[in-house]
């Protein structure tokens, strides 16, 4: 059982959480993820690892609470365990060999894309890091972000906080302005990501994303993690997540992203339910 060592909520739709999880923290690197069960009758989902102490044998999670598994998960304490929580999986980001480079982070992806600038940071590397949200009640690790960055700006659609706008502009303004950037890491929803990658092209600059499409069982067995990229069918969780964003068909990903809204809507209302009556 691994068990929950701490608990923080981000914002009201965000929570990070510290597993005492020994084996996967001795080899977990930033772009990789987890797959956990919160009981022995819940689904498998996939959450990217956020951070990790060795030392400690503990990795850090942080999630959005938008479906029935998020929501059970979130009800847990510390001192409470999980009933699994396997990797590490997928393909660690390279970070090798940069000597500058942009990340773009959106929303929750933020979550994502901290441990690599930090990694990036730790490496020597000029890290200039763009975070963008709907508003302000939704910022998170904007102080972990500065602490590893030469550069951050703060974007918000409504311009509750930081700079009105989105997290194109700064890119844009940075490109054009004659920043040469070695990379440009892009990591959030589907949408931003395609923009980040329009908005790089002119520049020539390589753009990485990582994709986190539906994944099942973490092994390219399931297929339900695939991916179009470069024309050739790739899976995210084997062969990503990360990719050359410039070979991804974004439109086929938003496409399938849809196909179980439905579904998920339904085990979401089902859930809260549940959780009414136990209240009650």
């Amino acid at each position: 059982m691994y068990e929950i060592i701490s608990k923080r909520t981000l914002n009201p739709t965000v929570t990070m959480m510290d597993i005492y999880a020994p084996l996967v923290a001795k080899k977990a690197e930033p772009g990789q993820f987890i797959i956990l069960r919160v009981d022995e009758e819940g689904e498998r989902i996939p959450l990217t690892v956020a951070g990790y102490d060795r030392a400690a044998g503990t990795v850090k999670i942080i999630f959005q609470i938008v479906g029935a598994t998020t929501m059970k998960l979130d009800r847990k304490n510390v001192g409470e365990c999980l009933a699994d929580f396997c990797g590490p999986l997928g393909r660690a980001t390279e970070t090798d060999g940069l000597g500058k480079v942009c990340i773009v982070g959106g929303g929750v992806g933020c979550a994502i894309a901290l441990p690599v600038a930090q990694k990036l940071h730790s490496l020597g590397c000029e890290v200039h890091s763009v975070i963008g949200f709907r508003n302000k009640d939704l910022l998170i690790l904007e102080d972990e972000f500065r602490a590893c960055s030469a550069r951050l700006d703060v974007m918000t659609d409504d311009g509750s906080y930081g700079r009105k706008g989105v997290v194109t502009e700064p890119l844009k303004e940075a490109l054009e302005g004659g920043e040469k950037y070695d990379m440009v890491i892009a990591i959030g929803p589907l949408v931003m990501m395609k923009f980040v990658v329009a908005t790089a092209r002119p520049f020539g600059v390589p753009v990485t994303v990582s994709m986190n499409p539906i994944m099942i069982d973490g092994t390219g067995m399931c297929g339900g993690c695939r991916l179009t990229v470069g024309g050739s069918t790739k899976f995210a969780c084997v062969d990503g997540p990360d990719f050359d964003g410039y070979e991804v068909d974004f439109d086929e990903a938003m496409e399938r992203s849809r196909m179980y809204s439905d579904f998920e809507a339904r085990a979401r209302e089902e859930a809260c339910n549940l959780f009414k009556k136990e209240v009650e």
